[in-house]
Parts: C-alpha cells; structure tokens; sequence
C-alpha cells in the first residue's frame, strides 16, 4: 500500500511578525538552524519516505520558494491552493489530487505542520511508520499526542480513553476527547488528572477512511470531492471555483472532535511547534542571563550578517538582529526583532496579541508590512 506524506505549508506564522511576513512565512525562514523550518521537516522524513511520496501544500505564491528550498522534490509534488481555507478544505485537496493521480488506489497519507521542530528524528520516523502501520490495518483516524511538560495554554489537548495494545513496546490510546486550548486553571488541572497529551497536529489515515470521515462529519466537503478530484485535471479556475466553495474549517473542528473511531500514539520525540518568539528561548541556546539571540533567521531576507547584539544588564530577553546592531541596557522579559522596515518590542508572553498589530495595519492600509 502507497504510504505518502503532506506537508501543509501556506500558513502565514503571524506570532513571529516582523520576520515572517506573507512574502516570506515561519515555514520559509531558518529559525532554529541553518536549514528552513520547511526543509528540516522535508530532510527528517528521509529514508521514511523518498521525495516522490512527499508532497508539500502551500499557496501559489509560494511555489517558486518551495521549488529552491526542495530542489530534489518533483515539482508535480507541489500541490497548489487556490486561497487559505484552513486545514479540513487543505486536506480534502490533498485528498482529491492523490485520487486524480493514483486513481483506485487507497493510498496511507500522514498529515504534517511545516513549521514544527523534532530533536530525535529517528524515534520520530519509528512511530510515523507505526502510525502508517496502524492506519493501513485499520480504518481509523490516527493523530500523534505528546506528553506535556507544563501548563501550556496555546495547545489543544487529547484525553487518552482506552489503551489499545500496540507492536513492539509501543501503544495507542483510543481518543476520548479532544479540547482546544484551554485556560491556565484548565491546562493546570489537565496535568494534575494526568491522562492528557498535546495535539501536535500530525494525522495518518487511508484516503478511504478520510473520505468515510468526511462523509459522516462534513458532507459538504465529501459531497464536493469528486468534483475537485476531476478538477485537478483541469482549469485553475474551475479548481479555484470548487475549492472556495468549501467551509473554512479545521479538520479539528470538523472531523477529529466528532469522530468515534480515533486514536492517538504517544510520541515524544522533542516535539515544539516553534509558536512564539518566547518558544526560541526554550529552544536555543541562552547566555547567563537567559537572553537569546536568533542568528540565522535575517538571512532568509539577504540582509547583511547578524551583529552580536550588546545586551547589558538586561534579561530573559530575545533579540532578533537584521544586521544593525542592537544593544539594550537593564530590560528585562522582552522581544526585540529588528527588520529592514519594522521594529518589534514586546514584552514575553504578549506575542499571542500581535494579530491586534497585523489588524491594526490592514486598518490603516499598511499591507507593505504585512
């Protein structure tokens, strides 16, 4: 059986506004090494899967950054969206470009971010192989949970129902429910019960038991598959007409929070999604006064080699240069991300509000920083 892997790659990575911007998103930018975030989830698939079973979805304006950052991924493996409808309209084209180019087949296709970060990827590619394992055993819905570490509030949760005997030393859960980001006192008592991992936004199914999910869940959209599915073939416009007709809606929302038949393996292979420029001070390497400084992510933008910023007195700060050098005297808890034509400074912890900023300057027509 076909095993095939999408990477959903058209979000816009608004939380690291100013350095991803709708010219250039998180998934293009090299933020926790020298490669792209998109590229380091391409490279950790290997030898999992070669390059003409991995397809990346994204917008087209993205296509031609995709082209150079893979250039060993066939450009018929670029699958195009015509808009931005979030995850469940995403997944359904993946869904019908694979039925346009392997007709009657009932491939196994693992959903995957762009954008997250995985430290072990060798255990990484053990349980993504169980997971294709399981999927094609069965018709069921499979996600990846990880344990969680702390109270996170800008996570959804999985509570773990039955546990399900698995091979070798793993095992899955069957899904009791699903919960979308919850408040701190909820995120607290979540760890205190125990019995919770974090939904790290990874799925594996068949196609046909993504379509009988779709049928049951959002008939809409199964209604409108095959439609798609010959469209593919087709003219742009007749792909884009379908496509905009699709509710803008997660597949979270749409299927996995109503679905009966979903399970979860625990994967902790130091997983983060990378959300916030808080989250880099998890991730890199901290001075002795837990300051950080991201060195590698300018770059992306040709701008000139990053200057060590001057950081005295000041703590838990992360600093983002654009070549200018950047000092910053006695602060505390801040982020300073310094680009070509915009300067961010917030405080740690406030980034989930920079959508207000981006607001703010659709409002005032602003879209050359957007």
């Amino acid at each position: 059986m076909r095993q095939v892997a999408a990477i959903m790659a058209g979000g816009r990575g608004e939380r690291f506004w100013p350095l991803s911007r709708q010219s250039c998103p998180k998934q293009f930018l090299p933020l926790i090494s020298e490669k792209t975030m998109l590229q380091e989830t391409v490279g950790r698939l290997a030898p999992l899967l070669g390059p003409e079973d991995i397809y990346v979805v994204t917008g087209a304006q993205y296509a031609a950054r995709v082209a150079e950052q893979l250039p060993d991924l066939p450009r018929e493996n670029i699958i195009l969206e015509p808009e931005g409808r979030d995850t469940a309209p995403c997944i359904a084209l993946t869904a019908a470009y694979l039925a346009h180019r392997y007709p009657g087949e009932d491939a196994v296709l693992a959903v995957l971010p762009a954008d997250h970060l995985i430290t072990k990827p060798d255990l990484f590619r053990q349980i993504l192989a169980g997971a294709f394992a399981l999927a094609a055993a069965e018709p069921v819905l499979v996600t990846i949970g990880m344990s969680p570490s702390r109270p996170e509030t800008g996570y959804g949760y999985i509570k773990c129902g039955e546990k399900v005997p698995w091979s070798g030393r793993h095992f899955v859960y069957r899904v009791q429910r699903f919960t979308e980001k919850p408040d701190r006192a909820a995120a607290e008592a979540f760890l205190k019960e125990g019995g919770y991992l974090w939904n790290s936004g990874m799925f594996v199914w068949r196609l046909s038991t993504l379509r009988e999910a779709f049928q049951r869940h959002l008939p809409e959209v199964a209604a409108a598959l095959p439609t798609l599915t010959a469209a593919c073939g087709g003219p742009a416009e007749a792909l884009a007409a379908t496509f905009h007709s699709l509710p803008r809606i997660s597949i979270d929302y749409g299927v996995m929070e109503k679905a009966d038949n979903v399970y979860v393996i625990p994967g902790d292979f130091g997983w983060d999604d990378v959300g916030t420029w808080s989250a880099l001070a998890r991730l890199l390497t901290a001075d002795a006064d837990e300051n950080v400084t991201i060195v590698n992510a300018p770059a992306a933008h040709g701008a000139a080699a990053v200057q060590e910023p001057i950081l005295l007195g000041s703590k838990r700060c992360v600093v983002s240069g654009n070549g200018r050098l950047v000092a910053a005297l006695g602060v505390e808890d801040l982020i300073i991300v310094d680009t070509d034509d915009a300067l961010l400074i917030c405080r740690r912890g406030q980034e989930q509000n920079l959508k207000s900023v981006l607001e703010q300057l659709r409002r005032d027509h602003r879209t050359a920083y957007l």
